[in-house]
């Protein structure tokens, strides 16, 4: 299950996010996945998280030790999105392309295994029937479950709150998909072709959206983003939610927003409005 990549084929010059360089290397990630698992046998125990949502917590995991690669970003900042889903037409995919397009993954027809880096969902209200469309990705949580349950220290949040995972060290446990309540994760089953060098995808490995960390990194804005723009419908703002002067942490305090699953405490960077 492990990662078939190599860190030192790593060509994206750590615009992918991942722990390139002499960090990576000194990661075998076959043989930390050992250690680990020789140390998991000692001693676990169960966290509840929320009703119905029950994670797995290693004592003394590689994970609890884990410290992030040095990144060129500062806890100054805390980057996230706001959806409108009033604005958010149905049958509109334009966001999902874009990302699919940026990132190099596409659906094959099968939702069970499909990549999960954005998915379009329509919620229906029992109370009334009454339905809208939301898309759906990674919330980039500032407590993440996923990291929580790594046991290689491959899922790691950025001091801007972007939640990535590093290939490299992967293990492909998948313990982060059974964590996410947000179904925002998947798996990598077959090898790869074609693929994007700032957004490398290796068989073996667990992945999901990277809030286009490549394009953020250079002053850009994620690609879902700035193609829901030019739809018209204007449903995403990306922006820094700890600069009070920006649009997105202006709505943030001036209208009534919402964080999915908010109660389970994992602090999403991803808000909602009219759901």
């Amino acid at each position: 299950m492990t990662c078939k990549t190599d860190s030192s084929s790593c060509g994206s010059g750590g615009s992918c996010g991942c722990r390139s360089g002499s960090e990576a290397a000194a990661h075998d990630p076959v043989d930390a996945g050992r250690r680990w698992f020789m140390k998991a046998a000692a001693a676990f125990s169960t966290t509840v998280l929320g009703p119905g949502v029950t994670l797995l917590a290693f004592a003394e995991s590689d994970a609890a030790h884990a410290k992030p690669a040095d990144q060129p970003v500062s806890s100054k900042q805390r980057w996230g999105l706001l959806i409108d889903a009033g604005k958010c037409q149905d049958g509109c995919t334009a966001c999902v392309t874009a990302c699919s397009t940026e990132n190099g993954w596409k659906t094959t027809g099968h939702p069970e295994t499909d990549p999960q880096w954005i998915r379009k969902l329509t919620v229906t209200s029992p109370q009334d029937g009454s339905s809208f469309s939301m898309p759906m990705l990674c919330q980039h949580c500032a407590e993440p479950p996923c990291v929580d349950v790594c046991p290689t220290g491959a899922s790691f949040k950025r001091a801007d709150g972007i939640v990535l995972v590093d290939r490299h060290i992967c293990i492909g446990c998948r313990y982060c998909m059974m964590a996410c309540p947000y179904k925002a994760r998947s798996f990598i089953h077959e090898p790869l072709e074609d693929q994007k060098p700032y957004a490398p995808r290796g068989k073996g490995c667990v992945e999901s959206c990277t809030m286009c960390v490549h394009r953020v990194d250079a002053g850009g804005i994620p690609a879902c983003v700035e193609a829901c723009a030019k739809t018209g419908n204007a449903a995403m703002i990306f922006g820094d939610l700890n600069d009070k002067n920006s649009e997105i942490a202006k709505r943030v305090a001036t209208y009534r927003t919402t964080r999915v699953r908010a109660d389970l405490g994992t602090e999403p960077g991803v808000y909602y409005q009219n759901i």
